[in-house]
Parts: C-alpha cells; structure tokens; sequence
C-alpha cells in the first residue's frame, strides 16, 4: 500500500534571513491565560455543568491564573450562567481579570457586555476567521469584505464599552486561523483592528495569533511571530500572545519558541485539553520553564490534587506517561536507570548542594508533592541499583557494592516468577529469605568472649567460646584470634574442617543513637564461589558472627 502522499503541499516558510530569536533566552515566564473553561469544553464528551466550572474556576484561581477565559457568554446558556453565577455569588477575586469570546457579530457584542455586567476587570476577545482557505471555502469573501468584519467588530466593542463604565475592560483581537494566513494580510486586519481601539502604554491591547491548526514545524511558527513582532505599528502598546494547538504534535515547543520570538502571553489549558488535539499544554509549558530555575508564576505543589479535580471535572484521564504529572513519569524500570539515580541521591547528599542534580529526574519529585517511594520501581527487567535503593531508602541497609548484583538476581527471578512488579515490603522478604532466616546448618546460641592484651607487644589476643547448632546438634566452638569475629572464624573452621575464606566485612548502624542496631556484612569465599552473608544486632560483635554465619549457611554443603 502506498499513501497519496502528493495530494499535500509544503508549509511555505518565512523569508527571515536575520532571524533573532534562535539566540535569544527565556528569563521569565510569560502572561498566562487558561482557555480550560472554553476550548476545552467543546471537545469534553460530557460537558461541565455549571458547578464543575464553578470548582475548575477556583482550582485555576488557586493555582494563581490572573487571566481565565470562562467561554462564550452570548452563545452557551450554560456559559452564560456561569458567568452570572462567578458575579452574584462573588467568586471572582479583585485581582483576577476574566475573559469572554464574541464573533464580530452585534447581538452577540451586545449578549457579551450584558452578561459582564458587575464584573470588575474583564478581557473580550474578539475574533473572525482569516486563512486563506476560510476566505474562499467557508465565507466565499474577499480581503476587503474580511477586514470590514473585524472593523466592525472593534469598532462596536468601542461603542458598548462606553456603556459600561463600571467594568474596565481589555480588549483582544484574533485573526483566527493565523497560521493559515498570508503573513503580510495578517498583519494588515491586525492594523486595522488596533487604528480603531487606538492603545496607549496605559491600555493596552492584545493582538493573539493563533496556530488553530498547527500547520508547520515549530522554528516556522517562530519566524512568523518574530516577523509580526517587528513589523507590526505601535508595538510597545500592544501584548503580542499565542494561541496554540497540538495537530502535529509540537505545540509546547511552538510556544516556547514564540515566546523566544517576541511573545509576550500564551493561552491554553491544563494538561492539553482542547478540541482535536488540544491546546498547549499549561503544566508542561510552565514546568519545563521551572525546570530552567525560572519561577513559573503557578503553583503545581499538590499536582495529585490538581489532577484530581481536573479528571472529575472534565471526565478525562490524565495519561501515566504525561510529562511531570503522569503516574510513572518518576518511575525508573531500567536497571542502569535505577542506578544512575541512586546514585545521584548519595551524590547530592555528599555535596550537600542546593541545585537539583539527578541523573534521569530533571526536577525533584518533592516540588509536585510526590513521594521518593516512587521513583524505583521494581519489576523483572530491574537490575542491580534499583533493589539495592529500596533497601537503603526505605529499610536503611547499605549494601556493599560488590553485594548488588547478588541480590538483584534474586528480585529478578521472585518478579519474573510472580509475572508483575515488586513492592519495597516484597523486596525486604526477600532479603530476609536468603540472608536473614537461613539458620541451617549453622546457628549462633551464644557466645562467652575473653580478652588478653599484651601492652609491650602491642597485640590483641580474645577467646571465644561459642555455642553453635549444626543441623540441630548443639556443640561448643573453640577460637582465637585479634577479635571475636576472627576468633570464631578460626574455631570454626579448625572444628569443622570447612572450605571457606574471608574475603570482605562492613557494617554500618541502622539507626542513629546510643541503642542502634547494627547490620555487618560479611563475604566469603568457599569452592571458587563468593557469598554473602548478613547479621544485625544491638551488639556489633553478635551482628558480624552472625553475619559469618549467615555466609557459611548460603554456601550450602561447606565442608572440604
């Protein structure tokens, strides 16, 4: 099967040869206008009713959104409710600017200023649309005819203004469909507009230019907008903003680069909503800005409650994968993964620094209210780091390096035989199963310990005397050497002729304070093979003879 792959033209580009904006830097986050109450209604399969607004309303408040777009007042009843609900009950904080959507048509210009009445601060947004394929498929009208519309449209909100001192209003203008405008005719109806509503430093306008069908790769949205940010009159009185959607799947990096361009605001919506593909995605836009060290000017510390009243709401998932908010974006199923972050957690606490550096989490899942625990995640393709994290992070064992690929083989194989991912509890069994529980054929009864120093030779000569079951017979082990654990060591290996050579020790304490358990690790070498063995206890000598112990019993069969 071949696809008609000819029957589609290429996006013409920009004749920019000085482009600026490839050098220029983000420094600060941008105005933010949510449109969630508006273009992500119309593409909900069950739309919101008048109280799910109303709490999507206070959670955008909450989040510390200064401009919400709230619909189409003149067009939907339930919009137009909403309205009137956000004003009587008084919902509407002084510092919050609300924004309502009009055709430049006059009953509903008209509707729109009636429906605002008793708001305090409110943004219309007036827009007709101006592609090239509009013009000639949709309204069959000319340039000239197009343009009038737009004038007309300005040209009433001026009138309806005047009739409603008591609000101030903000006005804006969209040539819809931007992106599917010629460039110089774009910039044109936007003159046009801004002749009639005449800004001043003091008041000024928004000229949005919307990518409402995203048509080209985002460097091209870029040149458009840096193209208009130049050669558009009277710039400094106007706030350049952007619309954009998802169509090809670039529409964060479209902003992003708009914003590099010469953008001043950007609309969009929470997690991406939005009719088609959706809109830009405000979470990602503003986390990927917070990533950067630049203050994103929204709050996203409790994003499990942010998801939480989004998907009642608007009866949508969030996806697991989504960018920052997703349930598995700080899970780590790679073993190199795994242990790459291990890693930088120990890395970060050694250097006791301040600045988030983490191999493979490029924020720290803390600032969003999640927890550490899920960060490794253990399953069958797990590898050595990532049970060895659990076990320091969440038990407080410090495995020797040497000691990780050990047991990551044993979680390996419990994961693959249960056919699903591991708990940090499962994971902890598991490391009591092959080092802690192990008590055959050798177990520790108890020991009697006697010291003699010779001062002139500089030695340490102790005693031990140790009772020990093997396979369930109680017998005495007798041994000496220049500590207890090498005198128990030498007893038994000279009493039970066994194949076995000490190869590495470490402990470390398992809490803090006088009373801490401590945990010793021992390895040994027995018939070319080396083994691990663990022991804890109040007394660090008991902790290291049982942790002997423990080695000899997970050789198995030791005697030579």
């Amino acid at each position: 099967m071949s696809y008609d792959f000819k029957k589609y033209r290429k996006y013409p580009v920009v004749n920019l040869p000085n482009r600026k904006w490839p050098n220029n830097v983000i420094e600060k986050a941008p105005i933010w206008c949510s449109v969630d109450l508006r273009d992500g209604n119309q593409s909900l399969p069950s739309p919101m009713n008048v109280e799910e607004k109303k709490e999507m309303f206070k959670l955008l408040v909450d989040m510390g959104f200064k401009e919400i777009e709230i619909g189409f007042p003149s067009a939907s009843e339930t919009e137009y409710k909403f309205l009137r609900a956000l004003v009587e009950d008084n919902l509407i904080p002084d510092d919050v600017t609300i924004q309502v959507l009009t055709q430049a048509r006059e009953h509903l210009i008209k509707k729109t200023f009636e429906s605002l009445v008793g708001v305090k601060k409110a943004i219309v947004h007036l827009y007709n649309s101006t592609s090239t394929l509009q013009r000639e498929v949709v309204f069959k009208k000319s340039k000239e005819e197009i343009i009038d519309i737009a004038v007309s449209g300005a040209k009433l909100l001026n009138e309806y203004k005047n009739k409603y001192p008591e609000t101030d209003f903000t006005f804006e203008y969209s040539p819809e469909s931007f992106t599917g405008t010629e460039l110089d005719y774009a910039l044109e109806i936007c003159e046009a507009v801004i002749d009639v509503w005449k800004p001043t430093k003091d008041k000024k306008v928004i000229i949005n230019l919307p990518s409402t069908v995203e048509m080209a790769t985002p460097n091209v949205y870029a040149d458009q907008i840096e193209w208009f940010s130049t050669h558009v009159s009277n710039r400094e009185n106007i706030i350049l903003s952007l619309h954009t959607h998802n169509d090809r799947g670039t529409c964060t990096a479209s902003s992003e680069l708009g914003l590099l361009a010469g953008a001043d605001r950007l609309e969009g919506t929470l997690f991406g909503n939005g009719e088609r593909t959706g809109n830009l995605d405000i979470v990602t836009t503003a986390m990927n800005l917070y990533s950067q060290g630049i203050e994103p000017k929204l709050d996203f510390h409790d994003i499990n409650k942010l998801i939480e009243v989004y998907e009642r709401c608007t009866k949508l998932t969030v996806h697991d994968r989504h960018p920052y908010a997703g349930k598995l974006v700080y899970a780590a199923f790679s073993g190199s993964h795994q242990d790459a972050i291990r890693k930088g957690f120990i890395a970060m606490k050694e250097k006791n620094s301040s600045i988030w550096e983490v191999p493979y989490l490029p924020i720290d899942p803390h600032d969003l209210g999640r927890e550490y625990e899920e960060i490794i995640r253990i399953n069958s393709q797990s590898g050595k780091g990532g049970a060895a994290y659990i076990m320091e992070n969440d038990f407080g064992f410090m495995l020797p390096k040497a000691m990780h690929p050990e047991f990551g083989a044993f979680v390996q194989e419990k994961s693959d035989e249960l056919g699903v991912e591991l708990t940090a509890n499962e994971i902890f069994d598991i490391f009591k199963e092959h080092y802690l529980d192990i008590n055959k054929p050798y177990t520790l009864k108890g020991y009697e310990i006697q010291s003699t120093d010779d001062v002139e030779g500089g030695k340490n000569i102790v005693s031990i005397k140790a009772k020990v079951a093997v396979n369930g017979e109680e017998k005495e082990i007798i041994g000496k050497g220049n500590g207890p654990l090498n005198a128990f060591y030498n007893g038994l290996i000279s009493d039970e002729d066994v194949d076995c050579k000490f190869k590495n020790y470490f402990e470390h304490a398992l809490e803090g304070g006088s009373c801490s358990r401590a945990v010793c690790y021992i390895q040994i070498e027995s018939k070319g093979k080396e083994w691990f063995g663990v022991g804890i206890s109040e007394n660090i000598a008991t902790a290291s003879l049982n942790a002997l112990v423990s080695a000899m019993n997970r050789c198995g069969n030791i005697r030579k």
